[in-house]
């Protein structure tokens, strides 16, 4: 059984034991649940209105930053220039359960 999910304007194909990278939950630990966008369990799919109370647990595992983005701009013949960099953070999920109402 797997189930696609919606959360940080992103969907993600979940199974029951996976570990996800998604945008900060904003808590430290703890449990966390999302409404499912398409539950399939085996021949069935199951979609729209008719999901009703499915969803689908899991658990705040961690936090962490993804790669450093370095950018650099300028401005020709004015002496103006500037460099930055970026890290985005993240938590790491970890599914529990998938449950079909």
């Amino acid at each position: 059984m797997y189930a696609v999910i919606k959360t940080g304007g992103k969907q993600y194909r979940v199974a029951e034991g996976d570990r996800l990278e998604v945008e900060l939950l904003g808590q430290a630990d703890g449990d966390v649940s999302f409404a499912p966008i398409l539950v399939v369990d085996g021949e069935e799919t199951v979609t729209g209105s008719a999901l009703g109370a499915a969803t689908v647990s899991g658990r705040v595992v961690g936090e962490g930053k993804g790669p450093k983005v370095t950018g650099f701009t300028y401005k020709p013949k004015a002496r103006a220039r500037r460099r930055w960099g970026h890290r985005q953070h993240y938590s790491v999920v970890e599914i529990t359960g998938i449950t079909k109402a």
